[in-house]
């Protein structure tokens, strides 16, 4: 897909556009972008940004390296937390999702403790999803999903869904938390550039199965197992298109949220190459069938 040319114009325009709102007419897919593409710098830098480019909803994940925060954790207190809600708010964005590191806690009961603190706060904030990594390496499929069991319904309660992205795991351990789950409230946020960077594998093969169970998608590319995310769309592995012309015809609904970019050298670079993979999805999205 050809990609010349159509940074330099969208963001030239992209400013009085609001490509985070679900526009039908271009896009059947809301578009949204985390804060991880700035990651050198500030929080505050990166949300000036994403403003900037005209996004209207976020997702916040992973710490800065200037003025290090953060951003959602369990003990965090509820004054930064309803000044990190205003300073969002004050650049016209939405929050909808928070990646968690975790649980930390070991031990089941305390975990579950953690999980439903991180649920009050992701609450606090007005987000619609937290977003989990799925069993991590020192976890058993079994465990992760017992620990989500026990949250999920305390979730809804508070207006707040569980979703789990794929971060080591193939389709077929992401269906099996599903069904251990088995809750209307735990969903998958997809991720091709994670199934390809931890896998190796097929992300369109691995999609087929879980499809229906899609909720929201992190978009990120990858050039093989274990290399770069940071990448820009259409150089890697992900085969977009293919990826969503799958969630298409399971009737995903989305949001779809940029996730990763190249490796900007300042912030205005990371905007600029955000605006070139929006570009990239939407292009995707307009060739369905």
């Amino acid at each position: 897909m050809t990609r010349s040319g159509l940074a330099t114009a969208a963001y030239a325009t992209s400013s009085s556009l609001a490509f985070g709102a679900h526009d039908p007419d271009s896009t059947p897919w809301q578009i949204g972008c985390f804060n991880r593409p700035w990651g050198k710098w500030s929080y505050d830098e990166a949300l000036d940004e994403i403003q900037s480019a005209g996004f209207t909803t976020t997702g916040l994940v992973g710490r800065h390296q200037k003025e290090p925060e953060d951003l959602l954790s369990a003990d965090a207190s509820a004054d930064y937390l309803d000044a990190l809600r205003d300073r969002i708010a004050q650049r016209d964005l939405k929050p909808i999702i928070a990646w968690i590191y975790g649980p930390k806690a070991k031990e089941q009961k305390d975990a579950v403790s953690e999980l439903k603190k991180l649920t009050d706060n992701a609450a606090r904030l007005g987000l619609e999803f937290l977003l989990s990594g799925g069993p991590r390496r020192n976890e058993t499929v079994d465990y992760y999903s017992s620990v989500i069991s026990e949250v999920t319904a305390y979730a809804a309660d508070k207006g707040v869904k569980i979703a789990m992205k794929p971060h080591g795991g193939d389709g077929a351990e992401i269906l099996r938390c599903i069904e251990l789950v088995n809750h209307p409230n735990f969903s998958i946020w997809y991720d091709a550039g994670n199934i390809v960077y931890y896998t190796g594998g097929n992300p369109v093969d691995e999609l087929k199965g879980i499809a229906p169970h899609v909720t929201g998608f992190c978009a990120k590319d990858c050039a093989g197992k274990e290399t770069p995310v940071m990448i820009q769309f259409g150089t890697g592995k992900a085969n977009f298109a293919e990826v969503f012309q799958v969630l298409k015809n399971a009737d995903f609904k989305g949001p779809v949220m940029i996730e990763c970019t190249g490796e900007p050298e300042s912030p205005q670079d990371a905007t600029r190459m955000a605006v070139e993979n929006r570009d990239f999805l939407k292009e995707v999205f307009s060739n369905l069938k």
